[in-house]
């Protein structure tokens, strides 16, 4: 059986209510589902027209949910900016996570993680406009999904040493440099353009890991 890879889940979420301003967390069904919905809207406002053009009307509008509801659960459009950026946070790693607790090796892991990171950035291109705009608007949510990222990265990197599938002596450079280089790929094959396959681009990369670029 494959060692478990990736950690627990943690940070906002619309399933829990957590990404609600503070003392307005749905305690219903109905309502998460309202909440996940003006999340869902928010990151296609944003997503188009930015921060600052993007409105708490046309996120309403988009949600299908009226302008009250709205506040129900956040309390401007600053506050469901910041959850929103935890909330697509969240929404990368639980989708990489599941294949990376089935890989069989730590390389492979790296490579199954990238191969699903850039597919969900091809069905969700709007995350970059997002996460680059927190660096003005939120540079403190901007700052925790990268830093809170290569985290994870240097922790399951030290977890494969130890188990002997990697070299000693990896470091938290070696985890933002995996975490830099996936970030620029899936801007380049996933927004950008889309002409190569993420497999492709996945085997690519996973070689470099593995063999490195000097010549043998």
């Amino acid at each position: 059986m494959p060692k478990r890879r990736g950690g627990a889940a943690t940070g906002a979420s619309a399933e829990d209510g957590s990404a609600a301003s503070s003392g307005k967390a749905p305690r219903t069904d109905r309502g998460r589902r309202t909440l996940r919905a003006i999340l869902d809207a928010a990151a296609i406002e944003f997503g188009e027209k930015g921060f600052h053009e993007g409105s708490i009307s046309g996120i309403t509008r988009r949600a299908g949910v009226a302008l009250g509801s709205f506040y129900t659960y956040f309390d401007s459009k600053d506050a469901v900016f910041r959850a929103l950026v935890r909330d697509m946070s969240g929404q990368v790693r639980d989708h990489v996570a599941p294949a990376l607790r089935a890989a069989d090796h730590q390389i492979a892991a790296e490579r199954a993680g990238l191969e699903q990171f850039i597919a969900f950035v091809r069905q969700h291109k709007e995350i970059y406009r997002i996460i680059d705009e927190a660096e003005f608007v939120d540079p403190e949510s901007f700052r925790q999904h990268y830093a809170t990222t290569a985290e994870r990265i240097r922790t399951r990197l030290a977890a494969a040493s130890q188990r002997g599938e990697l070299r000693e002596g990896l470091s938290e450079v070696h985890a933002w440099a995996i975490m830099g280089m996936n970030v620029f790929l899936g801007l380049r094959y996933g927004v950008w353009q889309e002409d190569k396959t993420p497999e492709a681009i996945a085997d690519t990369v996973a070689e470099m890991l593995k063999d490195g670029l000097a010549r043998r």
